[in-house]
């Protein structure tokens, strides 16, 4: 008995030398101005950045930033391209991964002279933020709430395909005539957002800004840092007041939607949908 377990002994000895030697990384000689890797812009389109590796015997990643320091985007791929949609200034950070661990290169700094039209050129992003100079919406007193299915407008034919959207004058009970903010959007280097937003029970307002993702196909709009502007007394009713719907958008007239779905009064969860003017 003893004999097999020497042998066992033995065997576990050169089994944990064999992983050691196969798993021993040697020391970092490579150093970051070493590095072969190109950083270039298009010809006549200095939006589109050009990322190349030349390192085959290591793992590129790549990460480019604004010029706040945010980052705006990652990958491990030896090549690709970048559309930075936005004028301003950028870094783009180049690391390689080698045996004995991560070698990086000095960030390479770009300029983007001008925003990409071409990438805003649907006219809903006109619509919403008139671009670099940005525009302003307040609530449409006139009409500034209303209820809808989940279904509405999208789906005519979903089982919860309804809406009502009352006037102001015979409903004043679905909140206050006052000045209840605003909300402006801009494109002035970033998506750029910022909310005046007015208390309910008293005319003091605070001001957030932050960033916004506006997705055209699924006519949503997702808040970074701050709240959709909204009047009256319904926050306590949303569980989620950064992620909207898009129910309609025009040059002069848009309809934002949050979803109820943890109602005080036991309604059932719809679409509380806020009116705005320019």
């Amino acid at each position: 008995m003893k004999h097999i377990n020497y042998i066992l002994v033995a065997l576990f000895g050169l089994l944990l030398t064999s992983c050691q030697d196969e798993y021993s990384f040697p020391d970092v000689e490579l150093q970051g101005d070493q590095l072969n890797f190109m950083v270039t812009q298009a010809d006549g389109n200095d939006n589109e950045l050009i990322l190349q590796s030349m390192e085959p015997d290591y793992i590129s990643y790549w990460s480019y930033t604004d010029a706040n320091g945010s980052q705006i985007g990652t990958s491990n791929e030896d090549s690709l391209r970048v559309t930075l949609p936005f004028a301003g200034s950028y870094n783009v950070y180049y690391t390689a991964y080698t045996k004995g661990g991560a070698v990086e290169a000095d960030p390479v700094s770009v300029e983007v002279s001008s925003n990409d039209e071409e990438y805003f050129s649907d006219e809903e992003w006109a619509m919403l933020t008139n671009g670099v100079e940005g525009k302003t919406w307040v609530l449409d007193m006139i009409s500034p709430v209303g209820w809808a299915g989940l279904d509405y407008p999208y789906n005519e034919s979903g089982s919860d395909y309804w809406n009502w959207f009352p006037d102001y004058a015979g409903n004043e009970w679905v909140m206050d005539n006052k000045d209840w903010g605003e909300i402006t959007f801009d494109l002035d280097g970033g998506y750029n957002v910022e909310v005046i937003q007015t208390a309910i029970n008293s005319n003091s307002q605070t001001t957030s800004i932050g960033s916004f993702n506006y997705n055209i196909d699924n006519h949503t709009i997702r808040f970074n840092g701050v709240d959709v502007l909204f009047g009256g007394d319904y926050y306590g009713d949303v569980s989620n007041w950064t992620s909207v719907n898009v129910v309609e958008i025009s040059e002069n007239s848009l309809r934002l939607a949050v979803v109820r779905d943890q109602s005080r009064t036991g309604e059932g969860v719809a679409q509380i949908v806020f009116h705005y003017k320019t």
